[in-house]
Formats: C-alpha cells, sequence, structure tokens
C-alpha cells in the first residue's frame, strides 16, 4: 500500500472527513461522519446501537432523496443472481458488472458499512465499489453497489490469500479473520466463497472490514 493510501486509511479510522474526493461513496461516509463518532470497538454493544442505525438510516433516506441517491426501481429479478450473507446480487444489464443490494447487516451503523467499503476500494483496487443509491426494499433501507463481474477460472488457495494479505501488513488473526495492528483495520471472513483467482489473481469481492484503536505491532 503507498503512503497515501495508508493515510487515507488512518482517516478513515480516525473519523476523519476525507478531502478531496468526490465519489458518492465517499460523499455519504463524509454525510454521517460529521455527525456520528466512528467506532473502535467490534460488535460491542451491538443492539444498543440499533436506535443510532435507524436515526442514520432516516438521515440517509432524506439526503440521498434530495441529492438524486434515492432508486426507486429495483433491479429485475430476471437478472438475480445469488444470495449471499449480507447481499442480493444481480446482474448488470451491461453484463459486465454485479449490483448488490446490501442492507449493512454485519454492521452496528450504516457509517460502519461506509467505512468498510471504503476501506474496500483503497485496499482492493481492482474489485472497487461504485455506489449507486439507496433503495427500500421491504421496508428495509439497502445500498446498492456495482461491482466489476469476474468469473473464477480455478480454485482459490487459501494460503495464497494469508500470503498476500500477510504481505500487506496483515496479521492473521484466527481462522479467516485479519488484523491490521498498525492502521486499526480487522478483516473478516476470507475465505475461498469471498476471494476469487483469475489468471493466477487473487480478486477479494467481498469484505468486511471494522476499524479499532490501532496499535504496536
Amino acid at each position: 500500500m503507498s503512503n497515501d493510501t495508508r493515510s487515507k486509511i488512518k482517516n478513515i479510522t480516525a473519523g476523519v472527513v476525507l478531502e478531496g474526493q468526490q465519489d458518492t461513496c465517499t460523499t455519504i461516509r463524509n454525510f454521517l461522519c460529521t455527525r456520528f463518532a466512528t467506532s473502535t470497538t467490534v460488535k460491542e454493544n451491538f443492539e444498543s446501537q440499533s436506535l443510532i442505525k435507524e436515526e442514520q438510516a432516516r438521515l440517509l433516506e432524506t439526503f440521498s432523496k434530495k441529492n438524486n441517491l434515492w432508486i426507486d426501481d429495483l433491479p429485475d429479478e430476471n437478472r438475480f443472481l445469488t444470495k449471499g450473507g449480507e447481499a442480493l446480487i444481480y446482474l448488470d444489464p451491461d453484463d459486465k458488472g454485479v449490483v448488490k443490494l446490501n442492507d449493512a447487516i454485519y454492521y452496528a451503523t450504516w457509517l460502519e458499512f461506509f467505512n468498510s467499503v471504503l476501506l474496500h476500494n483503497l485496499i482492493f483496487t481492482n474489485t472497487a465499489y461504485t455506489f449507486l443509491g439507496f433503495v427500500n426494499r421491504n421496508e428495509v433501507l439497502h445500498a446498492a453497489l456495482k461491482q466489476t463481474f469476474i468469473t473464477s477460472d480455478a480454485a482459490v488457495d487459501i494460503t495464497d490469500i494469508k500470503k498476500m494479505l500477510v504481505f500487506n501488513g496483515f496479521e492473521n488473526d484466527k481462522r479467516n479473520d485479519y488484523r491490521h495492528h498498525e492502521l486499526g483495520l480487522i478483516l473478516e471472513d476470507m475465505h475461498d466463497e469471498n476471494v476469487i483467482v483469475n489468471s493466477e489473481t487473487l480478486f477479494f469481492i467481498d469484505t468486511v472490514f471494522y476499524t479499532v484503536a490501532s496499535m504496536p505491532s
């Protein structure tokens, strides 16, 4: 990771507004960041933060409708591919990408979710997400994210995943979970369903990041 990338990651972990970036994902994250604190604990007081998440959802709906980020039409069910742990996945009409409808169920707040998306985009640039907007599905707020559609041409070796992450400063914490002490990150569930290989290149297509207090390695 470059020094610029590391600096941006540290700003995300510290809850600092990111300047000079115009993408909609950063816009949403900054909007939340000016109103709510960034969590440095993982899955603590998860239920007690549900009220905060509901408040954030109301603010996001109002903000998105004022800024042309509200989607009235759900993806065509004929394009449905699969359902992951937190997302419904559809083939994009251009056949080159997938659209993921994510309800942020793995995160205590929507700010945690957007921090995770931005961290993914900074670290795994070849599978970066584009935030399309918000959609209401069955009375639940979902973020619509587009990602390049990548097919696998070989089985993923878990050892290769570990080597790549360790090379970039992550430490294997337990099973398929990793921690980056210097940058204050936890990366969970890096198994062969969330990482695929094509042309001997690893593509991290589904990640869950949490921000934690950084500490010496």
